[in-house]
């Protein structure tokens, strides 16, 4: 059955340590701004020998309980905190057994946003937070998936502003649909940034390369602001490395935006090292979009 597009919950993993809340925080201000609900999920799989510690149980039927049990406490003190913070917003927790990115990817079906943290995004046994959940579950979202960094303050910058990385193809112009959501709803600008990494070998003509890309740049960005005449845009090709461009370039940004694949310098951000290296350095939430979100 399919969901409204108005009352799309805005879906975030919630971690076990209550003082990792930075994701949440992002999640309940996003639906609170977007009036949508807000769905916290916890999911668990049963941890295999190598993970079991003198604490877990080993039986299924004693795990399986105590799952529910750390798992709705989990989820209480998540709703105690989104209550005290915005007490408008409608809040429909779940709690799942499996193996979180397939869980949220079936929450992504009819969800506005996926949202995770990633305080450790290098370590394997974080549920919710790691490049283990958060890869995969990009790679298979039907809606954008936003990573929020762990840090008291992002933002520190005016005017507000997102980022997002264009590279001419259907996945950089989703990802720009996005950017000027965001930035309508926050009162913020877009910049818009293609970055043109030269190859190992030097081309002759660098100059009309670039032309090309300025040119797959402005008709990425085009016609935005018929839609969103309040927010401002910028845009300029950044010559380097995208890992390096992007996260100089959102250091102080409300949020970096870039599709899910692209092309050029682009080639293979969700899985690669470019995609990696993104999450594991930009100093602000990421927000990655699939081509077409249904």
């Amino acid at each position: 059955m399919s969901v409204p597009s108005e009352r799309r919950p805005i879906v975030v993993g919630v971690e076990t340590d209550p003082a990792r809340r930075t994701a949440l925080a992002w999640a309940a201000d996003e639906a609170a701004r977007r009036r949508v609900p807000l769905r916290p999920v916890r999911a668990e799989g049963v941890p295999t020998r190598g993970e079991r510690g003198p604490d877990v149980p080993p039986s299924w039927e004693e795990w399986n309980e105590g799952l529910h049990r750390s798992g709705k406490q989990v989820l209480a003190e998540a709703m105690d905190f989104i209550a005290m913070r915005h007490p408008e917003v409608e809040v429909d927790a779940v709690l799942a057994e499996g193996d979180p990115a397939w869980v949220l990817g079936e929450e992504s079906r009819t969800a506005t946003a996926v949202v995770l943290g990633s305080q450790h995004l290098s370590r394997a046994q974080e549920a919710f937070g790691s490049a283990s959940v958060a890869l995969p579950l990009m790679a298979r979202s039907h809606c954008p998936v936003v990573v929020v960094p762990e840090a008291a303050e992002y933002v520190s910058q005016e005017p507000a502003f997102y980022v997002v990385g264009v590279d001419g193809s259907e996945h950089s112009a989703a990802a720009v649909d996005l950017a000027f959501e965001e930035a309508s709803l926050r009162g913020a600008e877009v910049r818009a940034l293609y970055v043109w990494q030269p190859g190992l070998l030097r081309i002759f003509d660098e100059f009309g390369a670039q032309q090309e890309c300025r040119r797959l740049l402005s008709e990425t960005v085009a016609g935005r602001h018929a839609r969103y005449p309040d927010v401002d845009l910028r845009h300029e090709l950044v010559v380097g490395h995208p890992v390096q461009a992007l996260t100089d370039a959102s250091s102080h940004a409300l949020g970096l935006v870039v599709g899910t694949r692209g092309h050029g310098g682009f080639t293979g951000m969700l899985l690669g090292s470019v995609s990696q290296g993104v999450l594991h350095y930009a100093r602000c939430p990421i927000l990655v979009v699939p081509p077409t979100r249904t």
